[in-house]
């Protein structure tokens, strides 16, 4: 096969990175949102900690019976297309529901209104996000073009992080609304509808092929026992797949050690570069994560996909995650009271962390699904696109769990106006420290990954040839 046919249209990349754009910025939008809940609406810490863990739980369960499902749908449209459609409903419907909260309901009320709609949108995401990822996956079969996907995807995406912190900025600016509560009325209906129809334009425009004829396992309710037995099979078949294990635990570390101490950004801001003047601070909190996304799209990104074609991806991933260790001890240093805008100078560094994360790592792990083809004779893109973002999904559960034992452990008083220096100082050791230890054990798991660009392209001639005698070509 030439270079030339394996190229994807460049089209059909930003068809799949716009969908990637509302995969992001739904939980985005969410976690600035969800501000409102305890600042405005009275939410005790018990209520934010159900509301942040169970629905998450759940879709982390779900998930695998949705990679289950899509791998096995037989369908003229394909396996993964009126999934995402779907989903993409669902999603933007109950986003929007979802935050129609009144004061007035009283904190019972909106708080079993919140947790149930939760649910009904985090199903919603699962329906979407398991065979949108897989479409991702299966787009091409190339292994340095799995990577420009990743990329182009990824780009597109990190909008949603770009435009997300400005949120909290209008919530707050009594300007544009009279309380963030009835800001994120209105809000959280826009972001419906609009990512609602960016997460449809993968299922209008990558086309599927039928599965119609295709031997897959039956889903109707007379085998819902060996269904469900799959998923566990599948689950843990994927798993003993030892380069996928590695991916899976590398993203584990980098990812929710970066979760667990991101908020404390806000914190940092606050009580130690303006000593608690939360006036004072204006956009600076803003801006770290505005900032901080925009080197992501216009630096890391870009330098990450060409290291990524030089050196190769697991030479990529160590270096880039090295340099983000150089940018999360900077940070240390350049948090300086009084001058607020040293700290920028450390963002294009500590953005090569979670910025390199999914470009290289989902285009790995397209890698080494065709090496379980090739172990086990079938594509099961869901199944592992469904244990990867598990991993991702449970631990930024557990991430959101952390911070807030980290708070309790060090004395951080969310009702003074000022912090002792035994909790500014805990904060900021956390706040480097956690990430630099997650990403340093992370580079240790992924040092002897051995799926090189040699290893993929012969197990990809070995899936050709198989694939060329069955068919008799």
């Amino acid at each position: 096969m030439s270079q030339i046919t394996k190229k994807i249209p460049f089209s059909q990349k930003v068809a799949f990175g716009i969908g990637m754009l509302a995969n992001q910025m739904f939980p985005a939008a969410m976690g600035i949102f969800m501000v409102v809940l305890v600042q405005d609406l009275g939410f005790p810490g018990w209520m934010w900690g159900v509301i942040f863990f169970l629905p998450r739980v759940f879709d982390s369960i779900t998930d695998p019976i949705m990679g289950f499902i899509s791998d096995n749908t037989k369908s003229k449209w394909g396996r993964r297309r009126q999934y995402v459609l779907l989903g993409a409903l669902i999603m933007g419907i109950s986003f929007s529901i979802l935050w129609q909260l009144y004061r007035e309901n009283g904190i019972d009320y909106n708080f079993i209104y919140f947790l149930l709609w939760s649910f009904v949108f985090y199903l919603g995401l699962t329906i979407f996000s398991v065979p949108y990822v897989a479409m991702g996956y299966e787009m091409s079969d190339d292994f340095h073009e799995r990577t420009n996907i990743m990329a182009v995807a990824q780009w597109i995406g990190q909008w949603a992080w770009v435009i997300a912190p400005w949120f909290w900025v209008i919530m707050y600016d009594q300007g544009w609304f009279e309380s963030a509560d009835v800001a994120t009325r209105t809000l959280g209906i826009w972001v419906g509808v609009i990512c609602m129809i960016f997460a449809m334009v993968p299922a209008i425009f990558i086309k599927g092929r039928s599965t119609v004829n295709e031997d897959y396992l039956p889903m109707n309710l007379k085998n819902i026992g060996s269904s469900f037995s799959g998923i566990i099979d599948g689950f843990r078949e994927a798993f003993k797949n030892k380069p996928f294990r590695k991916l899976c635990i590398a993203t584990f570390l980098v990812f929710n050690a970066f979760n667990t101490v991101a908020a404390f950004t806000f914190f940092i801001v606050v009580y130690y570069l303006f000593a608690g003047d939360a006036g004072a601070a204006g956009i600076w909190p803003t801006l770290f994560g505005s900032i901080g996304a925009l080197a992501t799209t216009f630096l890391v990104i870009p330098i990450v996909t060409r290291m990524s074609k030089v050196m190769g991806k697991k030479k990529a991933f160590l270096t880039a995650q090295s340099i983000s260790i150089f940018g999360y001890i900077l940070l240390w240093f350049l948090f300086i009271p009084g001058k607020p805008y040293m700290f920028i100078f450390a963002l294009p560094l500590f953005s090569f962390g979670i910025g390199s994360l999914f470009v290289l790592m989902m285009s790995m792990t397209a890698d080494v699904i065709d090496l379980d083809e090739l172990n086990t004779g079938l594509r099961r893109e869901g199944i592992f696109g469904a244990i990867y973002w598990w991993m991702v999904k449970f631990g930024f559960a557990i991430a959101g769990l952390l911070s807030g034992l980290i708070l309790s452990l060090i004395g951080f008083d969310a009702d003074a106006e000022t912090q002792t220096e035994g909790a500014i100082i805990g904060l900021r050791l956390f706040f480097s420290g956690l990430p630099i230890l997650g990403t340093f054990i992370a580079i240790l798991v992924m040092r002897k990954y051995d799926m090189t660009e040699e290893r993929a392209n012969e197990i990809r001639a070995e899936l050709d040839e198989r694939k060329s005698e069955s068919t008799g070509a």
